[in-house]
């Protein structure tokens, strides 16, 4: 009984187990590897997942669906408020007032894209460091993009999102511009040698670059329009202002509290004492056209550069489309010309039939008297008058024919 007593107590003295601690529920969510280039050009590879772009970007969740490489998504640049959105060919990217974020970096297309930027933008800041110590050096817009007003003023350099945006729209361009040369340059060559010799083989060659100059087509109008409907909407392109909206916004931080209200009293009395509403003054604020002469004439370039390469492919395209025609209408000849030989061969034989017929009637097994009174100048008589009957109807059916115009 002692020893129950004491291994009962053992029992109750021992320390209860410890809690089980709740399992936390891991939400993985897919991290994507992001090339950040900054404004003087460095670069570094992150991950991050859609969360944190759009906390960092402030782009709505169907923003980043354009994005994503196993959507197909039309070529498209949306201005938001914080960021760009581009979505050019195959440059994904978002790009902010002090930063670049480019999606899957490691594309080996993107490669001279990369260093292009890069190195433009590491050109451009030591261009900016050294005209801060007053030592004034010229360079070219290719190496700093810069923006000469229209009243013949001084040129300023564009601001960090439309340097970005324009080496984006060059390169894009010059691949479109690229592949419409390579394809000029192998399709006439084709269609000539298709002129000469259609055959299986050629006509399989034009298939394919019809088929490749039908998908190039598309891609170079997808991007002019594009850019149209940018250039026609002054406020999409107001929108991609970034340092201006950004620098604007920190002033307003920076203004004194009291001076924004005295504002809004004067702007409340004034409102009062016309009787207008908020909501008209708002209407006449926007009907005023923003400044966007920079990203327009930027655009403009780019527009023109793509509107002469969907002509090159226009005119390629017509010149398929002749082709075509011109190889239908050869066939359609050569088929003329076998059913011409048929009606001639059906003739024929159908004369041929008819002297069939007469030798088989002679030859049946019946006892007439020519069979055995007749001589062979009988059987020579009669062949020949077979076979002049013959060739006399045909010759009299081909120009009857003929004069129908049924042969040519």
């Amino acid at each position: 009984m002692e020893d129950d007593d004491s291994s009962s107590n053992e029992l109750t003295l021992a320390p209860p187990p410890p809690p089980r601690q709740a399992s936390r529920r891991t939400t993985n969510v897919a991290s994507k590897s992001w090339l950040v280039i900054s404004v003087s050009g460095k670069s570094r590879i992150e991950e991050a997942g859609k969360h944190h772009i759009r906390r960092r970007t402030g782009i709505p969740g169907r923003d980043l669906r354009i994005l994503d490489p196993a959507l197909s998504y039309p070529s498209s640049l949306l201005g938001r408020e914080r960021a760009i959105v581009v979505n050019l060919e195959n440059i994904k990217a978002i790009v902010t007032a002090s930063e670049m974020l480019l999606l899957n970096p490691r594309d080996p297309s993107l490669s001279p894209f990369v260093s292009d930027l890069e190195h433009k933008l590491c050109n451009l800041d030591h261009s900016n460091m050294r005209s801060n110590d007053n030592e004034g050096i010229e360079k070219s817009t290719e190496d700093s993009p810069t923006f000469q007003s229209k009243n013949g003023g001084t040129s300023k350099v564009l601001p960090f999102e439309l340097r970005v945006l324009e080496i984006c729209l060059k390169f894009v361009c010059k691949c479109l511009e690229s592949e419409a040369s390579t394809l000029e340059q192998e399709a006439y060559p084709a269609l000539d040698e298709l002129l000469i010799s259609v055959s299986t083989h050629n006509l399989q060659r034009v298939r394919i670059i019809k088929s490749r100059l039908v998908a190039l087509s598309a891609r170079v109008q997808k991007v002019r329009d594009e850019l149209e409907q940018l250039l026609d909407d002054d406020m999409d392109m107001a929108e991609m202002y970034l340092t201006d909206k950004h620098n604007k916004q920190h002033a307003e931080e920076l203004e004194p509290k009291d001076d924004a209200e005295d504002d809004r009293q004067d702007t409340n009395q004034i409102f009062d004492e016309d009787g207008g509403s908020s909501r008209s003054s708002s209407a006449d604020l926007s009907g005023q056209k923003p400044k966007v002469e920079e990203l327009e004439m930027l655009l403009e370039a780019y527009f023109a550069q793509l509107e002469g390469a969907l002509s090159k492919l226009s005119t390629m395209r017509e010149y398929v489309d002749d082709t075509e025609d011109y190889i239908n209408i050869i066939l359609d000849e050569k088929q003329n010309q076998l059913l011409q030989i048929g009606v001639v061969m059906s003739t024929a034989i159908m004369l041929l039939n008819i002297g069939i017929v007469i030798a088989g009637i002679f030859g049946m097994n019946i006892d007439i008297s020519l069979f055995t009174d007749g001589v062979p100048m009988q059987f020579n008589m009669t062949a020949f008058g077979v076979i002049a009957g013959i060739l006399v109807s045909f010759t009299v059916a081909i120009l009857s024919i003929k004069k129908k115009g049924l042969l040519g």
